[in-house]
Formats: structure tokens, sequence, C-alpha cells
């Protein structure tokens, strides 16, 4: 049975659910009724956090032109560029036994792609949700929707994965940022130039 999570809830995930090694996080979203002439391209990244908070460089971020990450413990498994369908827009498949001793939390992001040539924000975008698969029998774990609650943002967090001894737990984010994925690397510690 998956469990439902609200903005800044926490749960343990490897430890309620014995021998879970390997997620799929799948990320889906639609966009409101738009007529701006262009596609809607929203864009998932993951951040390989160390104690500080930070990512060091380029095998802490994880997206689409870099779709490996920590040592092969991340993998983005594609650019979706409309969002268009049922289901996961994008995913980003994590191996907790292969994520490097030094990470200690994993960001979920997703941003708009040229948000401001495009004049596009979260607030044009419905039924934004993240989901954590078991990759082992594809049995969804748990699934936080995030509701309506943005509007001229341009990055969101939507979830955090963080260890906690040897065990992994999950926390529902939903914090949006102005500024789009430059924002998101600078609040993460990298140079987004």
């Amino acid at each position: 049975m998956t469990i439902s999570l609200a903005k800044g809830q926490r749960i343990d995930l490897t430890k309620t659910n014995p021998g879970l090694t390997k997620v799929v996080v799948g990320l889906g979203w639609d966009t409101n009724k738009y007529s701006g002439g262009v596609d809607f391209d929203l864009d998932a990244s993951a951040f390989l956090l160390h104690e500080d908070g930070k990512a060091k460089g380029t095998d802490d971020f994880v997206f689409y032109n870099n779709p490996t990450g920590g040592a092969g413990s991340l993998t983005h498994t594609g650019d979706n560029r409309t969002g268009e369908g049922e289901g996961d827009d994008e995913q980003i498949i994590v191996d907790f036994s292969k994520v490097p001793a030094n990470i200690t939390r994993i960001g979920i992001t997703v941003t708009i792609y040229d948000y401001e040539a495009r004049a596009q924000n979260f607030g044009q975008v419905s039924n934004a949700f993240v989901r954590v698969v078991d990759a082992s029998n594809e049995r969804e774990v748990l699934r936080y929707d995030l509701g309506e609650d943005f509007s001229t943002e341009t990055a969101v967090v939507f979830c955090e994965f963080y260890r906690s001894g040897t065990d992994w737990k999950f926390q529902a984010i939903g914090s949006g940022f102005a500024g789009g994925l430059a924002a998101l690397c600078e609040n993460y510690g990298l140079d987004a130039k």
C-alpha cells in the first residue's frame, strides 16, 4: 500500500522496507491551460550533498545532460520535453547501496527550462507529484502530491533523501525558488555558469 505524504513530512524508507536498496523516483506534472505558443519543458535533477549541505562537483549533480552521478549510484533516465501523457514524466533511479559514504542527502528538484524567454512559472503547473517505487518489484512505496502552492517560482525542491545511520529516510519538501536551475545550483553550492 502506498503511503501519501504531506509537505514537511518525513518517513523511514529503508528501515520500514527491509531489503529496499534501489528505487525509481518518478516525477510528474501537468500544465494548466496555457497558450504561450511554446512547449512547457520541465526538467528533473538530483543534487548529491555532503555533510555541509553542498554539492562539490559534476559527479554530485545528475540531470539530462549528466545522466549518471554519485559514483554510479544515481541515473537520470532521460528528458521529457513536453510532459505529455499519464504517469511519470521523468525518472531518476537511486541505488542506495552505491551512494558514496560522504553523501548525506540527495535533493530531488524540478526546474522550468528557458522560463524567462517563455514567460513560464510553477503557477502554470498542476498535479505535480513525486513517487518512490521499489525497483525490484515495481511497488509504489510512497507518494507526495505537491498541490497548487506555487505562483512565480521557476524551480522546486520536490523532496530529499537523507541518511540516518545506515538507513535512508525521505522528506517531502515542496520548496520553491525564483531563478530556475541557477538558483538551485547556487543553493546547493554549485556554479551554474
